[in-house]
């Protein structure tokens, strides 16, 4: 019976493949929209679990500092617990690391002089270490007379954090626009492609065909115009991010601290799923009037 119901479906769509191909593509470019947004919070996502788990933080000097102060501020971080490396960046150090970070700004920076960019101690710490945690360290460092400032890049990541969220509500709602897209586009196919078969369905009827003979060719359809447009959407996604990973500077990525990525195969099987889903009750709203339930 499956079996069957898939041949008259294969054959329906190939003789009317025009309408088909149609409904997919358009299908292809709503999901192609919200798949860009998921692959933007996913990667989004990603930065933030790098910087919440930096395992980081700078420790600004002052001016006046002296060296015996320095290390013994070295030796005092290395035997507190969670600290797990100490390393002391010189004024010249800074410039050089701050003028490699843009090709473009090294000159200028390595024109700056030395005064211009602050000594520092770069700690790392462990990642399981709560925010509690290291803003008690943070605020027992601030006390200190040798120390200028503290950066545990924590307010990057809170700023972030609200980036991811709002995101994700974007995204949110660009998937209900998708959905209705989707509901609307292949409800409309089907309801064309009834019509156009309406002969067929009729002899079918006269014959004793049962409601659920007649509509399984047309949900089936239905299902594999959705299943359909979310390949053709994560296929054109992933040419895309191939060609602007391709083109994305090694040194930016290194900076972010993490590699661009594609969607997760859970997320890429979770659309071409919903699209079936959606295409099958697309199928069933467009028959719901034309063959009797």
């Amino acid at each position: 019976m499956l079996d069957g119901t898939t041949r008259r479906a294969r054959r329906g769509m190939l003789r009317e493949w025009r309408l088909h191909a149609l409904s997919i593509f358009s299908l292809a470019v709503a999901f192609v929209c919200l798949g860009a947004a998921l692959l933007v919070v996913t990667n989004l996502r990603a930065v933030e679990e790098r910087w919440a788990h930096a395992g980081r933080a700078s420790i600004y000097l002052r001016d006046t500092a002296k060296s015996e102060e320095v290390e013994t501020l070295k030796t005092a971080l290395a035997a507190v617990p969670g600290v797990t490396g100490v390393r002391y960046v010189s004024a010249a150090q800074a410039r050089t690391e701050f003028g490699k970070l843009e090709v473009g700004a090294k000159n200028d920076l390595a024109a700056l002089p030395v005064e211009a960019f602050p000594a520092s101690l770069e700690i790392d710490v462990r990642p399981d270490l709560t925010n509690a945690e290291i803003g008690d360290i943070v605020q027992k460092l601030r006390q200190l007379p040798a120390v200028e400032d503290v950066e545990t890049y924590q307010a990057w990541t809170e700023r972030l954090s609200r980036l991811v969220r709002g995101g994700v509500a974007a995204a949110a709602l660009l998937a209900l626009v998708v959905f209705a897209s989707v509901l609307a586009v292949v409800g409309s196919t089907i309801r064309l492609a009834l019509q156009r078969r309406k002969t067929e369905v009729e002899v079918l009827k006269l014959v004793g065909a049962t409601d659920r003979f007649v509509k399984g060719p047309f949900l089936v359809e239905g299902m594999s115009q959705g299943a359909l447009g979310a390949l053709g959407a994560l296929a054109l996604l992933g040419a895309l991010f191939l060609l602007v990973r391709g083109r994305l500077d090694a040194e930016l990525a290194q900076l972010v601290g993490v590699e661009p990525s594609f969607l997760p195969w859970q997320v890429a099987l979770g659309m071409v799923l919903v699209g079936m889903l959606l295409g099958m009750v697309a199928a069933m709203l467009g028959l719901r009037r034309l063959v009797a339930v």
